[in-house]
């Protein structure tokens, strides 16, 4: 009989030995569940986790209770309680991150949460842990249009996937590699990065990531004028964020009836919107609208300013999460 199994055998009350391998695998479970999508059970196995592992203190595994329980919060879009627990994790000795860049992300602090993972992207060494780090860093740099370093990172992460061979990181390899190739314009091979990221989510039964996976295809489809498909993709994301209850993701792809009066985009601007998001270059936009190619980036710039964007890429996708060009293209 195994150590382990030893002591889970043992009659009488649990000892503190046995108390911190329970506490361990409830660790370990809070994190399947919480992949599996049922988040209020995950919740409550990583909170039983913090109060089997808090006694006596000092214990390793309680800071990766608490990290578990900042990401379940993160998840669900409750961004303060979050914060909370992300730091008692660092104050335990468990480090916050990839979560709290990620987190400081959907805060809006876009500088912060690149600061922090380009920081923590030069110290993570372990193989698995790494990979976690860099599809963090994938969609923070996108967030921040240094569509550069995601490449570099994706790349990265392409090569990972092929040393470890599990289906799991070949998933997020996938996934970061056509949010990459979207960022660049390529939205045929964007979409089939994506469906494979999708198929592999589905197969491992991981609802949230197969919802990103259905965003993303979504916008690959806007991109390729597949406006039928785009919509059900997004429908589909829609419904999964909302059983989950992904609170900031359902906000993004919510469908609002006022989206474009609420941008206070004008028609000519949702013009030159439209072909921005096709990929289309200023000269190219000038030519197909009979505009000078400076009256193009004056539009452009005004985009810019009322999405409150700083790149093309940035504004392609908030049109499409907001549905801006629907009826346009």
């Amino acid at each position: 009989m195994s150590r382990a199994a030893r002591l889970l055998d043992e009659s009488g009350e649990p000892g503190a030995e046995r108390g911190y391998l329970l506490g361990e695998c409830l660790v370990h479970r809070a994190e399947i569940i919480s992949l599996q999508g049922v988040w209020p059970d995950a919740l409550n196995e990583a909170l039983l986790a913090c109060e089997r592992l808090s006694e006596p203190p000092g214990q390793p595994a309680f800071g990766a209770a608490l990290y578990q329980v900042a990401e379940l919060h993160r998840l669900r879009g409750e961004l303060d309680q979050a914060e909370a627990a992300y730091r008692r994790a660092a104050e335990s000795g468990r480090s916050p991150y990839p979560g709290l860049a990620l987190l400081r992300l959907a805060q809006g602090k876009r500088d912060d949460a690149l600061a922090a993972i380009c920081r923590v992207l030069q110290e993570a060494r372990n193989r698995r842990a790494r990979s976690r780090v860099l599809s963090a860093a994938v969609e923070i740099m996108l967030a921040a249009d240094d569509v550069g370093a995601a490449r570099r990172a994706a790349d990265e992460l392409d090569a990972l996937a092929e040393v470890l061979a599990t289906p799991f990181v070949r998933a997020i390899a996938a996934q970061a590699h056509g949010a990459v190739l979207l960022a660049e314009g390529d939205a045929m091979a964007a979409l089939s990065a994506c469906r494979t990221a999708w198929t592999l989510w589905r197969e491992l039964d991981v609802p949230y990531e197969a919802a990103r996976a259905c965003v993303l295809i979504a916008q690959a489809c806007r991109m390729l004028r597949d406006n039928d498909s785009a919509d059900i993709e997004l429908e589909a994301a829609r419904r999964a964020f909302e059983q989950l209850g992904a609170r900031s993701d359902l906000a993004r792809v919510q469908p609002s009836r006022d989206a474009r009066s609420a941008s206070g985009l004008t028609a000519r601007e949702l013009e030159v919107l439209r072909l921005v998001a096709t990929g289309r270059t200023n000269r190219a936009i000038s030519d197909e609208l009979g505009l000078s190619e400076k009256t193009v980036a004056r539009h452009i710039s005004n985009i810019f300013i009322k999405l409150d964007v700083s790149s093309r890429a940035g504004a392609t996708a908030y049109a499409f999460e907001h549905r801006l060009i629907e009826s346009s293209t």
